[in-house]
């Protein structure tokens, strides 16, 4: 069962020492390690690599030296993956985190069209063709 992240904090104010509220929160930290949150969301969606990359219309060797933890993407480069694979949108905010990223804001331009395209599901190539169209820079 997850906690929200008010929770955690409120624990962290409230517990006596680091270590105690490590142990008891663990659990629902976000990894770093975002090969390894890559290749657990692959297998949970049950999706092959090598159509993820087709329709993130991204690069395979870029693609592939992400999945690999060679290379850090940009932020955009990790939504167009996020959006070829059909991700929630907790799910890419918390991968979004996990890279070290700023979550998806409402308020922003930008933000707001891929908000709109992960909840509507569209593709990269839609959501790209909304952010043109509002004069604004595409995924990639």
């Amino acid at each position: 069962m997850a906690k929200d992240t008010a929770k955690i904090v409120e624990e962290l104010e409230i517990c006596p020492d680091f270590k105690t509220f490590y142990d008891e929160n663990k659990d629902y930290m976000v990894r770093a390690d975002l090969s390894a949150l890559l290749e657990e969301i692959i297998k949970k969606h049950n999706l092959k690599k090598s159509q993820v990359i087709r329709a993130a219309e991204m690069s395979e060797v870029y693609a592939y030296q992400i999945f690999s933890g060679l290379r850090i993407p940009e932020r955009k480069k990790l939504l167009c993956l996020a959006v070829a694979m059909g991700l929630s949108l907790d799910e890419v905010q918390t991968l979004l985190k996990s890279a070290g990223y700023s979550t998806l804001y409402v308020k922003l331009p930008f933000d707001s069209i891929i908000l709109y395209g992960i909840c509507k599901k569209l593709s990269v190539v839609e959501i790209n063709e909304i952010l043109y169209e509002y004069g604004l820079e595409t995924l990639g």
